[in-house]
């Protein structure tokens, strides 16, 4: 485990690495590989979210649980899928509220890098996966981890938008210091809960608003068509 292009969140990190969560959840993956099981993502994307999102750079964060869990779909940010897979049910309610609250039309794939690249950290909460085995790699010490990473964006970083979907991101970002940043909640974009109050949360304007009167550039959160990905 190395953050290879992360040196922001490489220096914020240090050390955590070698401790004993870590080195456990080392040897888990290590033995699941060993036993031939296919893991989600790709070790070379399981710091995806890190490395394409510097820690200075980090503007809105959205929590996710952890990575699909189907071939070919995680590369490492919540939410995101690659560009030819079909696009999830909940991304597809995500890109119902952005049409709704920017008038924003849905583009025809899944892939958010863009938002990345803009300093929209895409965090889920546990980092890897079991194929076909949902929160498989639950309790198995990547949330101490993200945890981390959490606490660092709120101790080193100011006036961040925090997009807390679902009661299991809201419990995640319990500790977040709301004088310091923006917290944004509602249920949870999934078919099964969006009903309940993600439709009309108008969280991408609400965060560009807050980004715009604390002077920080706001998110282009419209997507370019998937012709137009390099």
């Amino acid at each position: 485990m190395v953050l290879e292009n992360a040196l922001s969140w490489r220096d914020a990190l240090a050390g955590e690495f070698d401790k004993p969560y870590m080195r456990e959840l080392q040897q888990f993956l290590a033995s699941e590989k060993a036993q031939g099981k296919q893991i989600y993502p790709d070790d070379c994307h399981w710091f995806s979210a890190l490395e394409i999102t510097p820690l200075e750079d980090v503007k809105v964060v959205i929590l996710g649980q952890d990575p699909y869990h189907q071939p070919g779909q995680a590369h490492g940010l919540c939410f995101s899928v690659m560009p030819d897979i079909k696009v999830p049910p909940s991304l597809v309610n995500i890109y119902k509220e952005l049409y709704s609250d920017l008038n924003i039309e849905p583009v025809d794939h899944g892939f958010l890098e863009s938002w990345a690249k803009q300093g929209v950290l895409l965090l889920n909460s546990v980092l890897t996966v079991e194929q076909g085995a949902a929160g498989a790699h639950q309790g198995k010490g990547w949330e101490l981890f993200t945890d981390k990473i959490i606490r660092t964006v709120n101790e080193r970083c100011e006036n961040v938008v925090f997009l807390l979907w679902g009661g299991y991101a809201q419990k995640k970002g319990k500790s977040i210091d709301r004088e310091r940043h923006c917290v944004l909640e509602a249920p949870h974009p999934s078919p099964l809960s969006s009903y309940r109050g993600f439709f009309g949360c108008q969280h991408f304007s609400k965060a560009n608003h807050y980004l715009e009167i604390n002077q920080r550039q706001p998110i282009r959160w419209t997507l370019p068509m998937r012709t137009q990905l390099a």
